[in-house]
């Protein structure tokens, strides 16, 4: 008898090792990282779901859809989104298109220059260019006064098309970044072929260099419609009640009325709903065709004789400068002279004396909350990346398509679903700088995470490997020689979320109160309540903290600057 047991405690232990040997440093960070998708995206998104067939007397139904089916007030919000996203994606790609084409195929003057502007328009947070096209172009702007004192009428900025407008400027560098890169590595063999069977330029272009480009156009068309879709402080700022879906879904949860909270999680599973949709239908346009080239051949800059170059330059700048003005704007009215909301000539600091003294804490919150966000970030999406790419398996897919969700989620929906989800016992976190931190981690993280694993794919595994067959451990090996070689790569990643971070207003709008206000919402109230050279000095603050971060980066990246 104990023979026949010895050997069955044996393969026991044998047994019990192996599953010890499998548990190892990357096991626990992969059910680390599964708990906090559970906790803080999954079961929010539940809950979001849950909510929605919430009914008034607290049983389930389908009243909520119904009711947005049924009444105008609320699906003409949706066709309303529809629109705006759409004409601001069309108008973006006729800005974006022609300029990236000038910046990759002529050697125009200041291209630098013009690169830079480009790009602190993009990250410029999109209610602040409303904000100054609002101080340009509104009722009683600069632009709109002198005109008229011309005798000549013009429309102001409020409305559906000034949404558009503001839209293309903001997010057509998307566009143009996405393209850019594409133009630079495009294979010229097709084109120069085509030329020499006497094709024109136009009919390459149309026939050849579009269709190949498609791919990497529309994922720069997706950019810009999702963000348009999901965004939330341009349509209030210069809607004048024209409503989107984002606008809508605020209001619903929070009402003077008391709100309604299962509306407004229709309305935001609605968003996600047309989101996801919007993401596979450009991926299965794309997957349709085969748009590979051997890039043996890249496009030489063409060199232009002085006329023509002085000509392509002023074209080139003329949509980068349109687009840097709301940020001028901001910094000049950031200094005039002003007695409380009204201006008068010349220049002071007024302004910024009053942000110093009246919302000093706003300024602290949003660096606090926003250095604690981007620590958080580069840990854990340097670990993710390497769980993507090193350890491949089931689990780590499940966690690439999980980790993705906020990317396409509104911010004012993911506010909205950690409030239900975390309003009552047993997490309390209403109402707490950790719920801002937390919606900062979730929404930005896919930046850090998607920088981290194209330099991780570019690491050979002999380093590492050599490490870990000299005795060190996996998790030393990572943090001693992995993450230092991963560190330069995860500096454009981590910047970008920074940057995003720094200027969030939809998710924060929904989650703050008084003692955690940051800048953005800041901004946001001021302007409503026409205190506007407080909101333009905090603006200028902002856009100051952009440029340096924006210059830090390219420093530190050799030149190459950022990544999307």
């Amino acid at each position: 008898m104990q023979a026949k047991l010895e050997p069955q405690a044996a393969a026991t232990v044998i047994r019990q090792r192996l599953l010890l040997r499998k548990w190892d440093f990357w096991t626990f960070v992969m059910v680390i990282v599964y708990l906090f998708m559970a906790a803080f995206i999954v079961y929010p998104l539940v809950s979001l779901l849950f909510n929605s067939f919430m009914g008034k007397d607290g049983g389930l139904t389908l009243e909520n859809y119904l009711s947005f089916f049924k009444l105008k007030y609320y699906h003409q919000a949706l066709l309303n989104s529809f629109i705006v996203s759409g004409l601001a994606t069309v108008l973006a790609i006729l800005i974006g298109l022609p300029l990236a084409y000038i910046a990759t195929r002529y050697d125009i003057k200041f291209k630098g220059l013009m690169q830079m502007m480009v790009i602190m328009s993009l990250f410029s947070p999109p209610f602040i260019g409303a904000y100054s096209w609002i101080l340009l172009m509104g009722n009683n702007g600069f632009i709109t006064r002198f005109i008229r004192d011309l005798g000549i009428s013009v429309p102001s900025i409020y409305g559906w098309h000034g949404i558009v407008i503001v839209f293309a400027l903001q997010f057509y560098p998307h566009i143009f970044l996405y393209v850019s890169g594409a133009l630079k590595t495009i294979d010229t063999s097709l084109e120069e072929a085509s030329e020499s069977l006497g094709m024109t330029a136009w009919n390459r272009l149309r026939t050849i260099t579009l269709p190949l480009i498609f791919p990497t156009l529309s994922a720069g068309a997706l950019m810009v419609f999702m963000a348009s879709f999901a965004d939330f402080g341009t349509p209030m700022l210069l809607g004048q009640g024209y409503k989107v879906l984002p606008i809508l879904a605020y209001e619903q949860f929070i009402s003077e009325m008391g709100g309604n909270p299962a509306m407004a999680s229709t309305l935001s599973v609605i968003m996600i709903f047309f989101s996801t949709v919007i993401l596979f239908g450009q991926r299965y346009f794309v997957s349709r065709k085969n748009y590979s080239m051997s890039g043996m051949r890249t496009p030489v800059v063409k060199k232009l004789k002085p006329l023509p170059k002085v000509l392509m330059t002023i074209l080139a700048f003329i949509p980068a400068c349109i687009s840097i003005l709301p940020q001028l704007t901001v910094l000049i009215t950031s200094f005039l002279a002003k007695s409380g909301p009204v201006f008068h000539r010349g220049f002071s600091l007024d302004s910024y004396k009053e942000v110093f003294f009246r919302v000093p804490k706003a300024i602290l919150n949003t660096y606090s909350y926003s250095v604690l966000s981007i620590i958080m970030m580069v840990v854990a999406g340097m670990l993710i990346a390497y769980l993507l790419v090193r350890r491949k398996s089931k689990f780590t897919a499940l966690i690439d398509s999980i980790i993705m969700i906020p990317y396409i989620m509104p911010g004012t929906v993911l506010g909205i679903s950690l409030i239900i989800a975390f309003n009552k016992p047993p997490i309390v976190l209403t109402g707490t700088w950790i719920i801002l931190v937390i919606a900062y981690v979730v929404r930005k993280i896919p930046y850090t995470i998607r920088s981290s694993t194209a330099i991780l794919h570019q690491l050979d595994r002999s380093v590492e490997e050599a490490s870990i067959s000299l005795g060190v451990p996996p998790m030393k090996t990572f943090f001693k020689t992995t993450g230092r070689l991963m560190a330069p790569g995860v500096i454009s990643g981590a910047i970008l979320s920074w940057i995003t971070t720094i200027n969030e207003l939809s998710s924060t709008l929904v989650l703050y109160y008084g003692a955690t206000a940051t800048i953005s919402v800041t901004i946001y109230s001021e302007v409503f309540t026409s205190n506007y050279g407080t909101g333009a000095a905090l603006a200028s603050i902002l856009t100051l903290t952009t440029l340096l971060s924006l210059i830090i980066a390219s420093r530190l990246s050799g030149g190459k600057g950022l990544s999307l």
